[in-house]
């Protein structure tokens, strides 16, 4: 082959390959994944948002019930301690027997 040639060739195989990478790189698909890429992020984000809003309500809902609960007990505690009755008459079967009995219903 003459050198003329194979120096042809080689200039025709480069400007080949940069043309490739250029359409490549302009590709539809790529350009269709790229759009997509960036929605699955937005997605991902908006997801850690709404998973975080939702363990905060929850966390939320349980020091709630839980404050709730506290102030009954707190209520119930008031009210033995003001009793005059001593706090063995309430673990005594036979006084809650005679309460049932003595009681109106």
């Amino acid at each position: 082959m003459r050198p003329e040639t194979s120096d042809r060739l080689a200039m025709a195989r480069k400007m080949a390959l940069a043309h490739q990478r250029q359409s490549a790189s302009k590709s539809v698909l790529a350009a269709a994944g790229g759009y997509f890429q960036m929605q699955l992020e937005g997605m991902r984000i908006r997801q850690f948002v709404a998973a975080l809003t939702l363990a905060a309500c929850v966390v939320t809902a349980s020091f709630w019930i839980a404050d709730q609960r506290v102030n009954e007990l707190s209520e119930i505690d008031s009210a033995l301690l003001s009793d005059d009755l001593p706090v063995g008459a309430f673990i005594d079967k036979g006084f809650s027997e005679w309460l049932k009995q003595v009681s109106p219903q």
